[in-house]
């Protein structure tokens, strides 16, 4: 991701967005405080990304985002309302309501008893105008490994999946869905060193 930055930035290299899943691993945060890592029962990396601490697993479905800001709009609000708009969107298509939260990062929906809870997570890292790291949605990992950690600094809301609300999904099927709505998501974030969100 390092060495792809570092070739956009220089123009040595297409932007590019990887769509992968990670074995077991909890990931910190910029912010994360040591306080919140409970049971440490799986490796712990220390990332540059923003954000606190984070489960990844089989079951869940990475974004890591390369794309050059210079061109598309010098705005990293506007890159994150992007994302949570990209993910909701796509969450949408298979069925389930999802938002953003002001002040609460992340992609929220409705658990099984009725209370919010995280469906999807956001941590970004801009140098130079150029992004790294991304996004996560919950497809049907271990919910049980979230309980090594405060996910995200967030102790009063759970953390869910669309397989926990009755849609099993391949990763496969995710994907596909994700891509379609690519071109939009670009469009969100404008050109010009504009975006259209921006103010």
């Amino acid at each position: 991701m390092e060495a792809r930055n570092k070739s956009v930035r220089e123009g040595k290299a297409p932007e590019r967005i990887w769509l992968l899943e990670h074995p077991p691993v909890y990931t910190a945060g910029t912010s994360a405080d040591p306080a919140e890592l409970v049971d440490p029962r799986f490796d712990v990396i220390k990332t540059g990304r923003g954000g606190r601490y984070t489960y990844h697993g089989p079951g869940q479905r990475v974004g890591y985002l390369i794309l050059d800001l210079a061109k598309r709009g010098k705005d990293v609000r506007c890159f994150v309302h992007a994302i949570e708009g990209w993910v909701i969107a796509t969450l949408a298509d298979f069925g389930i309501e999802a938002w953003a939260v002001d002040g609460r990062v992340g992609i929220w929906t409705r658990d099984v008893d009725g209370r919010e809870a995280k469906i999807g997570a956001i941590g970004v890292r801009v140098r130079r105008w150029v992004t790294m790291h991304g996004f996560s949605v919950n497809l049907d990992p271990d919910l049980s490994h979230f309980d090594g950690i405060v996910p995200c600094g967030i102790q009063e809301f759970g953390v869910t999946s669309l397989a926990k609300l009755g849609n099993t999904l391949s990763a496969a099927d995710w994907d596909e869905a994700l891509i379609a709505r690519v071109p939009s998501f670009l469009a969100a974030l404008g050109g010009s060193g504009r975006g259209k969100c921006a103010t």
